[in-house]
C-alpha cells in the first residue's frame, strides 16, 4: 500500500473530503493499517439490527459508525483552519513531527 499511516494517528482531528459526510470533521477512534481505513467518530453512520442479549439490554435498530477509506480523510490544522497535506520536519531534539504544508505549523 503506497500510503503512510504516519501521518493520521488514532485521536486526531480529520476533515472528510469525499462521500456522504464531505465537509465534517471528527476524531480517528481507531486506525485499521491492514484494510487501508480509519473509524472517525460521528462519520459514516450506519443503522444496525441488534438482537437482544438480555433483559437490561433490549435490541433494536442502533446507528453505528463505519469505517472509511484513509484515502477520503485529511488531517485538520486548527492553524489553517481546513483539511492539510501533511509532511514531516526533523526537531531540534532530532524527534521527527508532523506539520502543516500550508502553514509550516507543528500538528
Amino acid at each position: 500500500m503506497a500510503f503512510s499511516f504516519k501521518k493520521i494517528k488514532k485521536d486526531d482531528v480529520v476533515v472528510v473530503i469525499a462521500g456522504k459526510d464531505k465537509g465534517k470533521r471528527g476524531r480517528v477512534l481507531r486506525v485499521f493499517r491492514d484494510k487501508g481505513k480509519v473509524l472517525v467518530e460521528g462519520i459514516n453512520k450506519a443503522k444496525k439490527h441488534i438482537r437482544r442479549i438480555s433483559e437490561e439490554l433490549p435490541g433494536g435498530i442502533v446507528e453505528v459508525e463505519r469505517p472509511l477509506d484513509i484515502s477520503n480523510v485529511m488531517l485538520y490544522c486548527e492553524e489553517c483552519g481546513k483539511g492539510v497535506r501533511v509532511g514531516f520536519r526533523i526537531d531540534s531534539d532530532g524527534r521527527k513531527i508532523r506539520v502543516c504544508k500550508s502553514c509550516g505549523s507543528s500538528l
